[in-house]
């Protein structure tokens, strides 16, 4: 790929800009409805890459996260509510701005200041490129284990409000990651017997569940987000806001260096990215009006930084293979499908990719941006969307995601479980961003790790690299244990309710099986496994502990009125969302997939708008045709042969 014949080919064929666009019209969209996101996005379209070139499945990701942070102003600014977490701060001034019937300024703005944010990301991750291979070059199986060992404990300690939490789901995703045959002796762990794990668990299927899963189900609960938006009257006022971010260009330099500098550092999410160049934009400028009220630099300094951190995500992913943010994380697995491995080896021989990448993040950025201007009306009415609307077709693509690339049973069996667990996660205040980069990096730690012995003897685990970043680990853990373990008030964190209390002994529960099977193993087979699994029992054995202090020093705000009640509310909600999903299977079995899509959709959508039978049609035969287009022809899927035409073979 580093040949310049072959980079422009990659890109500069129709399949790749393709789905390029493909993916820069997908995330758009979702970022206009509030909740979703580009994550969602990207989770249901990597099962999408498996059929496509590298260059193709970049192109096809990268646009769904590059325009997120582009769109979903549209209902920070006219409703009040971010599309996305990465739009809050815009929020502050954004909405206030489309009160004094300036909407279309605070839009303008916003579109510009994303766009070249963007841009300026795109540009200092070509301009590492060259520095980032000697680096990398130079470092070895220690370093790689040290520095990987480093991330992990870094983004599960500062990723949520509860340090405690954050260690406990990076450990389930690194158990998660040993279940398969070991790499080493050919060991089966943890699988059951079942041949169907001996590769793992599928990890698609598992981002699925976790991050698609809990989205649709909030996504239904919510109903419709609002009445309506704020009318946009003309595009004078789009001008004149872009007019203002050229004119502030030293604030959007500051804020695009900002961003891309944050993002660079794994762990450090977007709202921090935000509200840093938020904050630093009101300190530096006590102009009329104030902050909060109006004042168009509150939409261009976090606009500008929130799209720049893209390409700094994009540094440490691709040099370090440890991923900046969850996204990089799920990117990071769909290279490993295409058999892309970072470092080193990226950045030589795949060096081409990574340029095209530059180029994919500058001219989604660029399409993104032209795009919301010229459809800003269109695009605001999309966040008013009922739900019923979204639904079926959000849970059609899920299903068929998590079910087309192996057509086994099971695979339906881990989406729902996977999704159970995400909207447990989601809902109770786990990282469900640390587990994804457990399941992600923990084989690689192992592999790391013995690779390390047999190649160096043990004796590189002295190396200054490693011994800073052994250091670094052991302060962030300490720091991170001695925030959680004081007890927290009200605005810091929750207390824990019976709901997590159940959580930590299934937790408990499950590690002490996984630890006694792992004693079972060979020592080579056995050993990160076990490790992990005693680490996951103090982990669960602390929150327990910490639940028996809540218990005591808040009695009936640990055990509230209604218990059972609101238990079985919680149980009730996955459980009819898991009904839709295996209802929508069945039903592939039964007919087909086509037209499974188009019973389902119909189905789905008179249930919960039994008056709209016209708008129930168009919709259920505009997804079959789209799920047409995509399975039966973009992708082949050998999909099972129906029931129904099996018994009509009988007679």
């Amino acid at each position: 790929m580093s040949d310049p014949g072959i980079f422009l080919d990659g890109i500069f064929n129709i399949v790749t800009l393709s789905m390029l666009l493909a993916g820069v019209m997908t995330g758009l969209v979702l970022g206009i409805i509030p909740g979703v996101g580009g994550l969602f996005g990207l989770v249901m379209l990597v099962p999408f890459t498996y059929h496509l070139d590298p260059f193709a499945a970049t192109a096809l990701l990268l646009g769904v996260t590059a325009v997120t942070s582009i769109s979903d102003t549209i209902p920070a600014v006219l409703l009040g509510v971010p599309g996305t977490v990465a739009a809050i701060a815009t929020v502050e001034d954004g909405h206030p701005l489309a009160k004094q019937n300036q909407a279309e300024r605070a839009l303008g703005a916003a579109f510009s200041a994303s766009m070249i944010g963007g841009i300026f990301g795109a540009v200092v991750l070509a301009a590492v490129i060259p520095f980032l291979r000697p680096i990398v070059t130079t470092m070895q199986m220690p370093d790689f284990l040290a520095v990987s060992l480093m991330g992990m404990l870094f983004v599960a300690i500062i990723s949520g409000r509860d340090s405690f939490k954050g260690l406990a789901s990076l450990c389930i995703g690194v158990l998660l990651a040993f279940i398969g045959l070991d790499n080493n002796t050919g060991e089966e762990r943890f699988t059951g017997g079942l041949i169907y794990l001996w590769d793992g668990m599928p990890l698609e299927i598992l981002f699925l569940g976790i991050f698609g899963f809990p989205e649709i189900i909030d996504l239904l609960q919510r109903g419709r987000i609002s009445e309506g938006p704020r009318r946009l009257a003309d595009n004078i006022g789009l001008r004149a806001g872009i007019g203002d971010t050229l004119r502030n260009w030293r604030l959007v330099f500051q804020s695009s260096s900002l961003g891309a500098v944050l993002g660079a550092i794994p762990g450090v999410g977007v709202t921090v990215i935000d509200w840093v160049a938020y904050g630093l934009a009101k300190r530096q400028n006590r102009d009329e009006p104030e902050f909060g009220k109006g004042n168009i630099k509150g939409v261009i300094a976090p606009e500008s930084a929130n799209n720049a951190k893209e390409g700094g995500y994009l540094i440490p992913t691709i040099a370090l293979g440890l991923p900046g943010s969850v996204t990089m994380t799920i990117l990071l697995g769909a290279f490993n499908v295409q058999g892309l491995v970072p470092g080193p080896q990226m950045l030589g021989e795949n060096v081409g990719l990574i340029y095209a990448m530059v180029f994919f993040i500058c001219a989604a950025n660029i399409v993104g941006t032209a795009t919301c201007i010229a459809f800003a009306r269109p695009f605001a009415r999309i966040a008013t969307i009922p739900t019923y609307y979204i639904f079926p077709v959000a849970t059609v693509f899920l299903v068929l995601g998590a079910f087309y690339r192996n057509t086994d049973p099971k695979d339906i069996l881990v989406f729902v479980l996977a999704g159970a667990l995400g909207y447990y996660m989601k809902h109770k205040g786990w990282s469900r961003a640390a587990l994804s980069l457990g399941f992600v990096l923990g084989a690689s730690v192992e592999r790391f790790f013995f690779l390390s012995l047999q190649l160096h003897q043990g004796w590189d685990f002295f190396r200054p690299t490693v011994v800073i970043a052994a250091a670094a680990v052991l302060t962030v853990t300490f720091f991170g244990v001695r925030k959680a373990r004081r007890i927290p008030n009200e605005e810091t964190r929750a207390p824990d309710t019976t709901a997590d209390f159940l959580g930590y002994v299934v937790l408990l529960s499950l590690a002490g099986l996984m630890t006694f099977h792992a004693t079972e193993l060979s020592f080579v087979a056995g050993l990160f496994p076990t490790i992990m699994g005693v680490a996951t029992i103090l982990a669960a054995a602390t929150l327990v502990a910490r639940f028996a202090l809540d218990m005591k020093t808040r009695g009936a705000a640990v055990w509230p009125s209604g218990t059972a009640q609101a238990l079985w509310r919680g149980v009730r909600v996955p459980a009819s969302m898991a009904a839709y999903c295996v209802s929508f299977f069945v039903l592939i079995l039964a007919f087909g997939h086509l037209a499974a899509v188009a019973i389902y959709v119909f189905a789905t959508f008179m249930r919960h708008a039994p008056k709209r039978i016209v708008s129930a049609l168009v919709l259920s035969l505009c997804v079959a045709t789209v799920a047409y287009a995509v399975f039966d022809h973009l992708v082949s899927v050998p999909w099972p042969e129906p029931w129904i035409k099996q018994i009509a073979e009988l007679f």
